[in-house]
């Protein structure tokens, strides 16, 4: 079965299974290394309306943006992961990436109600479900600014949910 999900997440995720397929539709914000720790930030300092986003059911990609295309970075970076509690606290509803998260990770997310999903690295892929970008913040990080892309039938697989994780067997 094929779960179609679109941004902004409105709908109740305690019910995904993990293994579930997904298809993401809507919009999805690309940050990594460099810009999650500044979002992070920005979310404790009560900085964060500043940018043109709307935290509540935000779908975030662990990816960077170029030309060539986008892909998902490691998840499982400390810059990265160390975000991923707080940016689900904040209102994120969708942490895309690959990687292996750490159990408290996995938690700290499902907390807040929030999904990690894996999506395989095929930049030409991804590349054919864009539909409109933009850099909304952080232009200076270049192909790391965040940027807001706009997709259509983006391929995942949920990771991580409801406490939850394929890469931990119990």
């Amino acid at each position: 079965m094929l779960l179609k999900i679109e941004t902004p997440v409105r709908t109740d995720l305690s019910n995904v299974l993990v293994g579930s397929r997904v298809e993401i539709h809507g919009v999805v914000y690309t940050a990594r290394d460099a810009i999650l720790p500044k979002i992070a930030k920005m979310i404790k300092d009560g900085t964060i309306t500043e940018l043109p986003i709307t935290m509540e059911g935000a779908a975030f990609m662990h990816a960077a943006f170029s030309p060539a295309g986008f892909g998902p970075t490691s998840s499982n970076k400390e810059e990265i992961e160390g975000t991923m509690g707080i940016l689900s606290e904040a209102g994120v509803r969708l942490h895309i990436g690959k990687g292996v998260l750490k159990k408290q990770t996995v938690k700290d997310i499902s907390r807040h109600g929030a999904i990690f999903i894996v999506v395989p690295p095929t930049s030409a892929l991804f590349q054919s479900r864009l539909i409109s970008k933009r850099v909304i913040a952080f232009e200076e990080e270049g192909m790391e600014a965040l940027h807001e892309l706009t997709i259509r039938g983006l391929p995942g697989i949920i990771a991580a949910a409801n406490g939850e994780s394929i890469f931990h067997v119990k």
